[in-house]
């Protein structure tokens, strides 16, 4: 699916300093900065709600509509807040529409619960989330899938296996495992609780043996007695 261009307006941002932005981010506003290309670089604020909406629109291109002008960027960094997660500044990149660009775009795996390793007990790691592709801004798509539902227990998929949608060309190494299957373990019984139970039967035979050797030491001294006795009649 290639990308649809979406609106952005912005408005220029005179002010700078720590103290400003703050002011900025309590009224819900986000501020951000455009360069690249022929232009200057052009410090912005723009509506927190609107941007968000904006980033998480079908598309890499955005078109901001900044001192009644439109041009056409990406979203070329996001500084975060580390604990709410909020957005805290944007840096826009201004591209051409007819030059091609790189792009990170997020790999998405389906059919992984119908894959024949998974049903048997596997379990799917994937290790590329995000692949590097250079195409058009406006053909830049929002996810480049993979089918994994003929994936077998033990099976490894590269990038080479991996197709890109009409002019997006994939830039990582084709050798590059993107995701694996890992076969079940299976498990066996503990060889101590084997040993354990083999030293119990064989003290179990014992003890007829014990109880054969006792016999013939009782016998002889009942006879002593026996001897003994007929002496003190004499």
């Amino acid at each position: 699916m290639a990308s649809r261009a979406t609106r952005l307006n912005a408005t220029p941002r005179a002010t700078s300093g720590s103290r400003a932005m703050r002011r900025l981010r309590r009224a819900g506003r986000v501020p951000g900065v455009l360069y690249g290309g022929a232009g200057e670089a052009v410090a912005f604020d723009v509506d927190a709600r609107e941007l968000r909406h904006a980033l998480h629109a079908a598309g890499a291109v955005l078109e901001v509509a900044l001192d009644g002008e439109t041009t056409p960027a990406v979203l070329k960094d996001t500084q975060r807040h580390p604990v709410r997660g909020e957005t805290m500044h944007v840096d826009l990149l201004r591209v051409r529409l007819d030059e091609a660009i790189q792009a990170p775009v997020v790999l998405d795996l389906v059919g992984v619960e119908e894959a024949p390793g998974v049903v048997e007990g596997g379990i799917l790691e994937q290790v590329v989330r995000e692949l590097t592709v250079e195409a058009l801004p406006t053909d830049i798509p929002e996810t480049i899938t993979f089918d994994a539902s003929g994936l077998e227990a033990g099976a490894t998929v590269t990038l080479a296996e991996v197709t890109a949608p009409p002019k997006v060309k994939l830039l990582d190494d084709p050798e590059t495992v993107v995701a694996t299957i890992v076969a079940p373990r299976v498990e066996e019984e503990p060889e101590e609780e084997i040993e354990i139970e083999t030293e119990l039967v064989g003290e179990g035979e014992e003890a007829p043996e014990g109880e054969g050797e006792g016999a013939p030491a009782d016998e002889a001294a009942e006879s002593a007695a026996a001897e003994s006795d007929t002496t003190s009649e004499q």
